[in-house]
């Protein structure tokens, strides 16, 4: 009896880990359909909205590099009650203050949650799941938290987009939500139990089997994972803009239901691919983001630009994009250590958040140069057309070594 309320109560702190790790990486994306609105509020340029993302890329990429220390030193507990607590500042800072240095700093900080939740949660997940049985896979626990790292990031953009659509205070009620839910998240975390709290000692005095510089990620995995997401990316942080101005819809509803079909479609093609082998997993994907580049490419350049075409390209990239993460992450984190797994997963997020960021970027730089918008598509699915290409080509070509 005992021992079974003690499983039942470890199994409940797995789904309090994904429902914080859920709304953090919600928060990511959560301004994208609301960039129209500060435009139009700030005047702000795309070159500026661009800006904006990096600053939430740089939080990001720069706490995913120090996330394995930090966990080292409060445990996985302690990174994600700070992720939670550093998104609902964020949260607040944004919708108190909605000029642009308030909306850069509520970006930064936004990059460092992020970076605190995505490097952990994963790894926090599995290990809670053999905590609460040490016979199971920890296969599925690697599945869903791998599915709510993509699903949520459609998610925030959907609720701030049908808010800022029909409700009121467009930049003030979706963070206002998400400080709420914040707060929901931080009292369950606070029962869930600990499963990598640092040993006794000094930190030093640990082996260097899990510090950062001793786990490299392979190369090949590294840039499947950043031309995968450079396309979802492009959809995150360019969207509402091409929405806007292509194709002539300008509703932060539509912008952000068109990141939740992109981000929803990641998710889809990570559970039906459960049972695929891997080389199949990125075969297909591989195949499903070129048919979605091609697609997104035709949609802007036609006479008519077509809706239909630009959300169909962007569900296949999703799709494709989906399919390349979950079978990159299953090949390195099972062919890592345990002890580095926390160090590896956060190795991969730095490559997936600079596929996510980086076109963004180039593409701002491009139209502020004066690049048309489907131009800057074009040759953005030519360069991430051959990224995807070639990075697949090679993992597929390094197959034996990976079954092993």
């Amino acid at each position: 009896m005992t021992d079974a309320v003690s499983r039942r109560g470890r199994f409940d702190g797995f789904w309090t880990v994904a429902f914080a790790f859920l709304i953090v990486m919600a928060f990511a994306t959560l301004p994208s359909p609301l960039y129209g609105l500060y435009r139009a509020r700030e005047d702000l340029s795309a070159f500026t909205i661009t800006v904006v993302y990096a600053v939430f890329a740089a939080g990001t990429i720069a706490t995913l590099r120090v996330v394995d220390a930090v966990a080292r030193r409060i445990g996985r507990r302690g990174v994600m009650l700070g992720a939670v607590a550093t998104m609902m500042v964020a949260s607040g800072l944004l919708a108190a203050w909605k000029d642009l240095p308030g909306l850069l700093g509520g970006r930064l900080l936004t990059g460092v949650s992020v970076g605190l939740a995505a490097g952990t949660a994963i790894t926090y997940l599995v290990e809670l799941r053999v905590r609460a049985d040490p016979t199971a896979s920890v296969a599925r626990a690697r599945t869903i938290g791998t599915s709510v790292n993509v699903g949520a990031l459609g998610v925030g953009p959907l609720i701030a987009g049908c808010l800022a659509q029909w409700a009121r205070w467009p930049l003030t009620l979706s963070y206002l939500l998400f400080v709420v839910l914040g707060a929901v998240a931080l009292i369950g975390l606070a029962g869930t139990p600990e499963t990598g709290a640092p040993p006794p000692g000094p930190v030093a005095d640990r082996g260097a089997a899990d510090s950062p510089g001793s786990v490299r990620l392979p190369v090949p995995a590294a840039a499947a994972a950043l031309a995968a997401f450079s396309a979802m990316g492009l959809f995150a942080g360019l969207s509402g803009l091409f929405l806007a101005t292509t194709l002539h819809r300008p509703s932060p509803a539509l912008s952000g239901a068109t990141l939740f079909l992109v981000f929803t479609c990641g998710v889809a093609s990570q559970l039906a691919t459960a049972r695929m082998r891997a080389p199949q997993v990125l075969a297909s994907g591989t195949a499903s983001m070129l048919a979605g580049l091609v697609l997104l490419v035709v949609s802007v350049r036609l006479s008519t630009p077509s809706l239909t075409l630009f959300l169909l390209g962007g569900a296949l990239i999703g799709a494709g994009a989906g399919a390349v993460f979950r079978g990159t992450t299953g090949i390195v984190l099972e062919a890592t250590a345990p002890e580095n797994r926390l160090a590896m997963t956060s190795a991969l997020l730095i490559a997936l958040f600079v596929g996510l960021s980086v076109p963004v970027i180039g593409a701002g730089v491009a139209l502020n140069q004066g690049a048309s918008p489907p131009d800057t598509v074009l040759w953005f699915a030519i360069l991430v057309g051959l990224g995807i290409s070639l990075s697949g080509w090679v993992l597929l070509g390094r197959r034996p070594s990976a079954e092993r």
